[in-house]
């Protein structure tokens, strides 16, 4: 069973699965910069910081001397008392001040209200059974139910709100054995990636026993005859390093159902090259697993093929270069087709032959859209494209001729299409900024679209409008903007909120999120910037936001800001910025070299230390968007745009909520920890500058509903005091 799934616009694929720039502003101690409409604000409140201690660490490198005054807040907060204490003071304060804030109580009240209709998650179908995920709208977590056919009632399977008293227990990855009698299913506990991976009757709704640990980054696919399953693992972490040691030696087992996990059989690995990772992926006819290795983040990959009917046989190299995206949309015998970028930017669709050396045969060429991804259904190729960040979804024949399109609800994101091969049903969600995600039937044979599952809203989605807008960025590049406001506000500035990512070729698409809704329902502009380093406009738009162009990010998203006031939609007084992982580089980034230029900032779960990202946990993968702390030229690049690097002691940076939590294994928490501990020696008397460090969680993935509305709320009440943004509790 395959996903022909769209890059998700949200934080996790950069740091899950971006001419030499401009440096940083030279803002030396001292230095006075504009200062922002919430300095007066800030001036009223004189927060004391806790006392944060500083170490005389400084280390040459290539020539420059790097201070690295806080390295001691790397240390994991499970292990280190002093770190410990040092999180629990600045929760304090933190706390303190946002209680404080009408705004807070204003927001979680809408965000209660918004967070509370009905998510159905995409429906896979096994054995004439249809699994799907159900959310009544203010459980924590999304329980799993079952179908005894289409139209059959709902059993319940998997409730993962019962797992944890605190709900920070998630249900992850799940995937039914093809004949729909078995359900093999990832546990994580408190928004770490680890996974523990168990087998569940389906009949019975009974684990069965099985068990296997230590699984990240991994795909879970079954053997076609349900015997087992393929995974990936690393080996057992030493005692304390669980949440930060980097990740290596990764693994392709096999585990038989009804055998311990240390009989599990080594199907691939590759321990002269330690650092790439592997995952497999089982045919749709169930004849030949599929190894895809990576080295990072970049979407080039090598590609290996197994003959499960001849399993001691080597493997074949289909693609052995680590150079190009290969992502597999079907196979018909020994015929397998494939979406990739090798030699088409924007991405085409070619069939290559296992058993045969010849070259791939391009059956859907490049267009001016990006393809984003493509997969069999039935006896049709349906493709999905975007075009100026909006989904178009096509149709082809196996052997390329056009056949139209597929009917979408409305201008917005559509992704999914969950299928088994050989059946002409798919499942695919839609959504846009105002419209929450939605899920249809689609029948290849036909052509025809149905509905499956549709909220019930608390709101009135054409009371919102959504528009895209094109503006120039500093080096003429055009640049599309999503704006999302009510219909009925007057014309004339408004506070606004700025999000982007910009990085590892992800997308950010139209997509419903409630904490957006409720900052425009309560009367601001949601703006959404497609800037470089992202995938919108395929390969070379990514190449040209990342290593040596990672400024064209940051000037991109200046850009957005400088558009907006100039064009009255918001004022300088007025602009908010929000970024996630990559996103918060993004937003540290800006703030430093633009601190005039916004009214509040919002750097979360933030790679903020670009010259020690590579050491800890996934950091390593990064080096393809980021480049390589230790050769120079990559160096000097990081060290002009670091966000904790280039704080400048007596300058007027704009108030800060910084976001973070002490389970993020992704993106380690000592990034933010530095990060805020720098802002707050620089300008001590100034704006406030707050870390909200969040317990039981991690980078994103997993996290309960009442911890989302409470950091939601925290974080837009924070941004509407200081953009002077009315919230009511209505």
């Amino acid at each position: 069973m395959r996903s022909l799934a769209l890059p998700a616009a949200l934080l996790v694929s950069a740091c899950a699965t971006v001419a030499p720039p401009a440096p940083a502003p030279d803002l030396a101690a001292g230095d006075a910069a504009p200062a922002t409409a919430a300095d007066a604000t800030a001036g009223a409140v004189r927060i004391s910081y806790p006392p944060t201690r500083r170490a005389d660490l400084v280390e040459p490198q290539f020539g420059v001397p790097v201070a690295d005054p806080y390295r001691w807040l790397e240390n994991d907060v499970r292990q280190d008392a002093e770190v410990r204490s040092w999180v629990e003071a600045q929760n304090r304060i933190t706390d303190a001040f946002l209680d404080a804030l009408p705004e807070v109580a204003a927001f979680k009240s809408r965000l209660t209200r918004l967070y509370n209709y009905q998510r159905v998650g995409l429906p896979r179908e096994a054995g004439g059974r249809y699994f799907h995920t159900r959310n009544t709208g203010l459980q924590n977590q999304s329980p799993l139910y079952v179908r005894e056919g289409l139209t059959g009632a709902e059993r319940l399977l998997i409730d993962p709100n019962s797992w944890s008293a605190d709900a920070a227990t998630a249900l992850a990855e799940w995937a039914p054995s093809r004949d729909g009698k078995r359900l093999l299913y990832a546990v994580q506990d408190g928004g770490t990636d680890w996974r523990t991976v168990k087998v569940l009757d389906v009949a019975t709704g009974r684990d069965v026993g099985d068990e296997v640990k230590w699984v990240k980054y991994s795909n879970l696919d079954w053997a076609a005859d349900g015997s087992g399953f393929y995974y990936s693992r690393f080996a057992a972490p030493s005692a304390g390093q669980e949440y930060q040691s980097t990740t290596e030696g990764q693994e392709i087992y096999f585990h038989k159902l009804g055998t311990p996990q240390s009989a599990d059989r080594l199907i691939f690995s590759d321990p002269k090259r330690p650092k790439l990772g592997h995952t497999a992926e089982v045919s749709s006819d169930g004849k030949w697993l599929i190894v895809t290795t990576a080295s990072g983040t970049d979407n080039a990959y090598e590609i290996r093929l197994i003959d499960l009917r001849r399993p001691r046989a080597a493997p074949i190299v289909l693609v052995g270069d680590l150079k190009d995206d290969w992502n597999y949309a079907g196979n018909i015998g020994s015929r397998f087709f494939w979406r990739t970028d090798k030699g088409s930017p924007r991405s085409r669709i070619v069939v290559t032959e296992a058993t045969a050396r010849a070259a791939p045969r391009t059956i859907v060429p490049e267009d001016e859209a990006t393809l984003t991804g493509a997969a069999i259904v039935g006896n049709v190729l349906v493709a999905t494209y975007l075009k100026d960040a909006k989904t178009e979804v096509r149709r082809f024949s196996l052997d390329g001729r056009a056949l139209g399109t597929v009917a979408l609800p409305g201008i917005g994101t559509a992704g999914g299409f969950q299928v088994n091969q050989d059946d002409s049903e798919a499942f695919f969600s839609f959504a846009s900024f105002n419209r929450p995600t939605a899920i249809y039937r689609y029948d290849s044979a036909s052509n025809q679209v149905s509905s499956f599952a549709e909220p019930r809203l608390a709101f009135e989605p054409e009371d919102y409008e959504v528009e895209q807008k094109f503006y120039a960025s500093k080096d003429g590049t055009r640049v599309p903007m999503f704006l999302v406001r009510r219909k009925d506000l007057p014309a004339g500035p408004r506070p606004t909120l700025l999000y982007a990512y910009g990085g590892f070729n992800a997308s950010t698409l139209p997509s419903f999120r409630p904490a957006w809704l409720a900052w425009v329902e309560a009367g601001g502009v949601l703006a959404v910037a497609n800037i470089r380093g992202g995938g919108e406009y395929g390969k070379a738009w990514h190449d040209a936001g990342r290593l040596a162009n990672k400024q064209n990010v940051f000037d991109d998203f200046i850009a957005a800001g400088e558009y907006l006031i100039a064009q009255g939609i918001t004022g300088r007084r007025q602009l908010a910025i929000e970024g996630r992982s990559n996103g918060g580089l993004l937003v540290g980034a800006v703030v430093n070299q633009r601190p005039d230029l916004f009214a509040a900032a919002l750097p979360g779960v933030g790679v903020m230390d670009m010259l020690r990202f590579d050491r800890f946990t996934a950091g390593r993968y990064w080096v393809d968007d980021y480049g390589f702390p230790n050769k120079e030229a990559d160096f000097r690049t990081l060290l002009a745009y670091s966000p904790y690097h280039n704080i400048k002691s007596g300058i007027a940076y704009p108030p800060m909520l910084i976001t973070t939590a002490d389970t993020d294994d992704r993106v380690t928490p000592g990034h933010s920890f530095k990060y805020a501990a720098a802002v707050q020696a620089a300008n001590p008397g100034g704006a406030p500058h707050l870390i909200r460090i969040e317990t039981r969680a991690g980078h994103g993935s997993g996290k309960p509903v009442d911890k989302q509305i409470d950091e939601f709320a925290d974080m837009y009440g924070f941004a509407a005091h200081f953009t002077g943004l009315k919230v009511d509790a209505r």
